[in-house]
């Protein structure tokens, strides 16, 4: 039997239309989906904290409370980018603790943790927080393609993972680049050498993410993760309708409620009605492009940069910037595109594109990286590329968190002017003029409260 996560209230509509989906939809469809038989369903994390408050003007914290008093059967899970948390620089490890207890405390049963550049030593203090106050820690291996990401590569990586004290691992294929028959050896490999769960993560983006899911499952993966149509396919995750029926009556099968599932199509139709219709749900992202097997774009990547050229009024650069895409990844070392990997390769192919320059203009994020401040390259960056970007500057080569001192206590002291509680303190701490500016509206801050906070910051 197959276990099954449901990613539709988090990363479905992160992939297919920017997660924009508001509180009031993701209670509906949980309030169905708890009866299905899930493994788990995923809610929170991603970009949906970011974007409750920036877009939605929802509290993420709130989110989360309200789908937990919802669902009373199934487990909750949630993702987050180790050191870097949810955030775009990493934190100090009484941060990260922080966020473990309070995500645990408000309702969250299972944290899956990656690292952007499978950087091991960025995911340590994740896992012994989240054990800690009680929570199911899983690592996710971001999966990618270069001359460095080899099998054997990943069974090592594996096999650390294990040693370091998580629950489950997860193949986390966020540009949907694995093949059928590698993901066969990549789980046959992996599972002789660990004895944790494995669970694969995949996008349908370029049209062969069931053929590998059937692969995978068949080659003895534990667990894998779909998402109710329609918000699946194109650049989510395969339709739980269509592989649990056709998983039905083997010895795979994940024995899902399909009365349950059937009746929740209704209102995810209505979902994607609605977004298709206000703009925000562009169809170009159920196109299936095997192009990305080349250009390994993740779907929430390719969503944000379909957004961004279309408000630049640049779409026409489209193809452009998916052919700078894999010249910028090859220069930064080959990080796997996913967040903050993605946006940072992403936003530098824009840059390069439509400057018509190569890196005249540069990121503060990639030039953090280059410094050494999200941890180690998989491979030696572009040493040309790096004297244009930062200089002769030095490369740290430690832990990038060693660097830091314990900042909670200081973030509670600097945000007393606003934070209500320690959720508040954490929303400031990873989104600080996004956080301010919702929490002014949320209490109702008067001028005068508000004057005093611009002094702490």
């Amino acid at each position: 039997m197959v276990r099954i996560v449901e990613t539709s209230v988090r990363d479905g509509h992160q992939s297919l239309f920017a997660t924009r989906m508001n509180t009031e939809e993701v209670l509906k469809l949980c309030s169905i989906l708890d009866n299905a038989g899930y493994h788990a369903i995923e809610v929170w994390g991603g970009a949906t904290f970011d974007a409750c408050m920036r877009f939605l003007n929802e509290d993420p914290w709130d989110r989360l409370r309200a789908v937990r008093a919802f669902c009373k059967k199934t487990k909750l899970q949630m993702l987050f980018r180790g050191q870097n948390i949810l955030g775009y620089r990493h934190y100090s490890d009484d941060v990260v603790d922080m966020f473990c207890k309070k995500s645990i405390e408000n309702g969250i049963d299972i944290i899956r943790v990656f690292d952007a550049l499978n950087d091991i030593r960025n995911l340590s203090q994740a896992v012994t927080s989240t054990k800690k106050y009680g929570g199911e820690c899983q690592i996710a291996l971001s999966y990618t393609t270069s001359p460095v990401h080899t099998i054997d590569y990943y069974v090592s990586l594996a096999k650390d993972v294990e040693k370091l004290g998580a629950d489950s691992l997860c193949i986390k294929d966020m540009a949907g680049v694995l093949l059928p028959e590698d993901a066969t050896k990549l789980v046959s490999a992996i599972k002789k050498e660990i004895s944790i769960p494995l669970e694969l993560h995949s996008h349908c983006t370029a049209g062969v993410c069931e053929m590998t899911y059937m692969a995978a499952i068949k080659a003895g993966v534990d667990i894998v993760d779909t998402s109710l149509s329609p918000l699946s396919n194109g650049t989510a995750q395969p339709s739980t309708q269509a592989l649990c029926n056709v998983l039905k009556g083997t010895e795979y099968d994940p024995k899902l409620d399909l009365d349950v599932l059937r009746r929740a199509e209704p209102l995810a139709t209505e979902i994607v009605n609605k977004y298709v219709s206000n703009g925000l749900l562009n169809t170009k992202s159920f196109e299936i492009n095997p192009s990305i097997l080349t250009y390994q774009v993740p779907g929430g990547m390719l969503s944000n940069m379909i957004k961004q050229l279309t408000d630049q009024g640049a779409m026409d650069k489209y193809e452009e910037v998916l052919k700078e895409i894999p010249k910028v990844r090859k220069d930064l070392g080959y990080p796997p595109l996913v967040t903050p990997m993605s946006q940072m390769v992403g936003t530098q192919a824009v840059l390069n594109i439509l400057s018509g320059e190569r890196y005249k203009m540069c990121a503060k994020e990639v030039k953090d990286y280059l410094h050494g401040l999200y941890g180690k390259a998989p491979a030696e960056v572009d040493p040309e590329v790096r004297k244009k970007i930062i200089g002769d500057d030095e490369v740290i080569t430690c832990r990038p968190a060693d660097l830091l001192e314990p900042e909670f206590e200081k973030l509670k002291e600097t945000y007393k002017g606003i934070a209500k509680s320690d959720e508040d303190v954490l929303s400031l701490a990873l989104f600080e003029n996004v956080a301010k500016d919702f929490l002014r509206k949320k209490y109702n801050l008067d001028k005068k409260e508000a004057d005093e906070f611009e002094m702490f910051i």
